[in-house]
């Protein structure tokens, strides 16, 4: 087992597959978009399913598939497929914002997928557009839908913004009264491509307060281990609701978690600026032992926590990046 030099064990990998998008949610990019990486940038399927046969043959048995949206890769279903059937892992997941997964979702049962997380940040037609500069909150509320209609787990992740989507607060909460959905409210953070400056005027105390405002019998629940979100439960609704508090980072004590870059850069923290590239050391012909005694380094010099990774190893341009680059 992967174990980092603050005791904590590491057993779950980010695997972000592309950093394009189909939507241009103005909390991550710039209407126009991004810098695209280049397709010799990116690394193949082959390398991507290398790194994750090595980290489970390092003791990572989870693996969630981020972007980007994952599903805009080419072959990511065959992708896919691949890493299921990967020895020692026991967890796959998928992190995606619906508007191409709904087709797929009878393939993802048979791999063994039992939850997707999926990114709505807005129930409302017109916000959703003001927000995403796309109109296709229909294919989102159908992907929802078939996943539940195929006993997926859904958890909803809604990145909480001023002046954006606060009325949607409650809203998004009441789905979880009679769907098996779980709601989590995320503070909003500075990954937004420069798109513009983050407002940290709703943070995890203040979603709480408005929450128990709509919902006074709303009560604490136990967080699972790992867990990044505060977890709560309106008595006699069906699923949960969480605040991440990824801004303020006050879950880092206990995180289990790494961030591979579709490029290969290994990230041991969200915040940091990633100082091992494994894609290029797999085309320097590096073995997998040598990338193991790599990533064993790396994860050994793993920040206490998110305001520390930042104070050493973010430049402001850095700090700007968008999550589509980073990977969730």
């Amino acid at each position: 087992m992967l174990t980092d030099k603050h005791g904590r064990k590491i057993n779950y990998l980010r695997l972000a597959v592309t950093d394009r998008c189909n939507l241009r949610c103005t909390y991550c990019m710039p209407e126009e978009g991004l810098d695209w990486l280049s397709r010799k940038e990116l690394m193949t399927d082959e390398e991507m399913l290398r790194i994750c046969s090595v980290f489970t043959e390092m003791g990572v048995d989870k693996i969630r598939i981020t972007g980007g949206e994952p599903f805009i890769r080419k072959n990511f279903i065959s992708l896919l497929e691949n890493i299921a059937h990967l020895n020692g892992l026991d967890q796959l997941t998928i992190t995606t914002n619906g508007l191409l997964t709904e087709p797929h979702v009878p393939k993802l049962k048979e791999l063994g997928i039992t939850s997707v997380n999926l990114s709505l940040d807005t129930l409302d037609k017109d916000r959703f557009f003001a927000i995403t500069r796309r109109n296709s909150l229909d294919k989102v509320l159908k992907t929802i839908d078939t996943l539940l209609q195929n006993e997926i787990h859904v958890k909803i992740n809604a990145v909480v913004m001023e002046n954006s989507n606060i009325e949607d607060l409650i809203p998004l909460a009441k789905l979880t009264e009679d769907l098996n959905i779980d709601v989590r409210f995320i503070e909003e953070m500075p990954f937004n491509g420069g798109s513009h400056e983050t407002s940290l005027e709703w943070n995890f105390i203040r979603i709480l307060e408005h929450l128990k405002g709509h919902f006074p019998s709303i009560v604490k629940i136990n967080d699972p281990k790992h867990s990044t979100s505060y977890n709560y439960k309106i008595p006699g609704f069906k699923g949960d609701i969480g605040i991440i508090a990824a801004y303020t980072r006050s879950f880092c004590g206990d995180c289990n978690r790494i961030r591979i870059t579709p490029s290969g850069v290994m990230r041991t923290c969200l915040y940091d600026a990633g100082t091992l590239n494994l894609k290029d050391a797999m085309r320097e012909g590096k073995t997998d032992e040598e990338l193991k005694e790599f990533i064993e380094l790396a994860i050994q010099n793993k920040p206490k926590d998110g305001w520390e990774a930042e104070k050493f190893n973010l430049t402001e341009q850095q700090s700007h990046q968008s999550m589509a680059t980073i990977g969730g």
